[in-house]
């Protein structure tokens, strides 16, 4: 008789439970200890014994002594082995990138960074030589890439920067054309996407049903997530929301529309709003000086600032309007605007909401992430694919170290 899991042999029930817990694990941080896992999963103890011994033998897991314990023998914390599963991470900008080594629980290691011109050449050919030096690094522990970009992604590998003006540009094969051996697990997603999963898996929106997550960094990107996944769209590329006309703009966008949100808010906009160039991933430190002298009180830094958080307040209601969130979570750059320009961006927010929203509001707060969401996003995207049943009979504990 198939059961509840979805098992119906003794065989697929353990690798069930195995997905399970170990995916328990994750998820906590490595923070809950084995009895609290066991009941959290309805484990009896003598079966969660003998998983966490299995996995242990198997290099997926490691337990440590709590802490905190009371009387008698000490209590377990499962985490990660220190042979277990590695995912790599990367944050790629439009003006560098960044990799990290992620382990079960979600510790990263930092382990390389670096600034780029603003090519597809110029990114992806020595992105893949950092990665090609974290794959050496870490063997066969690798479970696959997790890649964030900051633009659409069709089919699962081909990228859209416009502001880059980088279309369609085949993420895998350029990494594959620099020496990323084409059969590693490659997992390429919207920045602002990536950072939306990793909110909702360890931040702010964690438990919620719907929620709308803004990544802010040159320009804005958007997504709404249901029961704790971003909603991607029937092709991959849906919720575009820096790229709708939210505030009434007539500013043409490099991505061939016009009066784009994104255009209005973000470091370009910041930048345009001062005479300075923007575009092409340039002014990041420039943009950093400029909300540094709004908190000094210069007032041309500050009418800049004071736009831009208006815009993100507008567009933020129209949304709020159509989408009835629980919860509405700013990263990157979106944090600076809400925290020094929280009174433009409350008049814009306000003033757009119908009235049946201004009388239950969602509530508008910065991640707790910071700039790591789209990072430990792509991390989540590579373990995502890892725990469950399929994903586990790749790792062959006769292959580690």
């Amino acid at each position: 008789m198939r059961t509840v899991t979805g098992a119906t042999t003794s065989v697929e029930l353990r690798e069930h439970n195995r997905a399970r817990l170990l995916r328990a694990v994750h998820d906590c941080g490595a923070s809950r200890t084995r009895s609290q896992l066991t009941k959290d999963l309805d484990l009896a103890r003598g079966t969660a014994s003998v998983l966490v011994t299995a996995l242990s033998e198997d290099h997926l897991l490691h337990e440590e002594p709590s802490a905190e314990h009371g009387r008698g023998r000490p209590t377990q914390v499962p985490g990660p082995h220190r042979d277990g599963p590695i995912a790599l991470a990367v944050d790629l900008r439009e003006d560098g990138w960044e990799i990290a080594a992620c382990e079960l629980g979600g510790r990263s290691t930092p382990l390389a960074a670096r600034p780029h011109d603003g090519t597809a050449e110029g990114a992806f050919t020595p992105l893949a030589g950092a990665l090609r030096a974290g794959l050496e690094r870490y063997g066969s522990r690798t479970i696959g890439i997790g890649l964030a970009v900051p633009g659409p992604v069709r089919d699962g590998r081909l990228v859209e920067v416009s502001h880059l003006g980088w279309h369609a540009v085949d993420a895998r094969a350029r990494l594959a054309a620099s020496g990323v051996p084409a059969g590693t697990a490659l997992h390429v997603g919207n920045d602002t996407a990536f950072a939306a999963l990793a909110e909702a898996r360890r931040g702010r929106m964690a438990g919620v049903r719907v929620g709308l997550h803004l990544h802010v960094d040159f320009d804005l990107g958007g997504v709404l997530v249901v029961d704790g996944r971003p909603l991607g769209g029937a092709t991959g590329v849906g919720a575009e929301f820096g790229h709708m006309p939210l505030t009434g703009s007539a500013v043409p966008c490099p991505c061939g529309a016009t009066g784009c949100w994104g255009m209005e808010v973000g470091a370009n906009a910041l930048l345009r709003h001062l005479g300075l160039a923007a575009g092409g991933g340039r002014g990041r430190d420039q943009a950093q000086a400029i909300l540094a002298r709004d908190a000094e009180g210069d007032p041309e830094a500050a009418a800049a600032v004071g736009a831009g958080a208006r815009a993100l307040g507008r567009g933020i209601a129209a949304l709020v309007n159509a989408h009835d969130p629980e919860i509405v979570t700013l990263s990157g750059l979106g944090v600076e605007l809400f925290t020094q320009g929280r009174a433009a961006l409350s008049e814009g927010f306000l003033a757009g909401l119908m009235r049946i929203r201004a009388e239950r509001l969602p509530e508008l707060v910065p991640s707790e992430l910071g700039w790591s969401g789209a990072l430990l996003g792509a991390m989540e995207s590579v373990f995502d694919a890892f725990l469950t049943p399929e994903g586990l009979r790749s790792w062959n504990p006769r292959a580690r170290p």
